[in-house]
């Protein structure tokens, strides 16, 4: 017997809820859910979705240290050229669009506002 997984989803610790949930929105992500302690005005966790992708979004309990960042995300999207353009008009700050072996329709880099490194790549 052996175990099968179902889905991933991942869970990255931000400094700021809210801030992450406005920069991924920019992704097309949406809040599907969050929580907000009592007496708090913003988000301490939050579960993001954009078609078949999700993300949840926790406060730290420490400093994020982007130097330490040992993940990347990978989000895909069917034009990376319209994708790189929009990131750029949207004040982000994409990397070249890159064509390496194993993604010749072509990839670039962001960084979230806490510095996790997305990869975002033509499907």
């Amino acid at each position: 017997m052996e175990a099968k997984t179902k889905s991933l989803v991942a869970f990255a610790h931000v400094t700021n809820v809210e801030r992450s949930i406005k920069f991924y929105a920019d992704l097309g992500f949406k809040v599907i859910n969050s929580i907000v302690p009592d007496g708090e005005t913003n988000p301490s966790w939050a579960w993001l979705q954009s078609e078949q992708a999700n993300l949840m979004l926790g406060v730290a309990s420490a400093p994020i240290d982007s130097s330490q960042q040992a993940i990347l995300f990978y989000l895909y999207f069917d034009d990376i050229k319209q994708t790189h353009n929009i990131m750029a008009e949207l004040g982000h700050k994409p990397g070249t669009i890159n064509y390496p072996f194993y993604m010749a329709d072509g990839e670039f880099r962001l960084e979230d506002p806490d510095g996790y490194v997305l990869m975002l790549a033509q499907s």
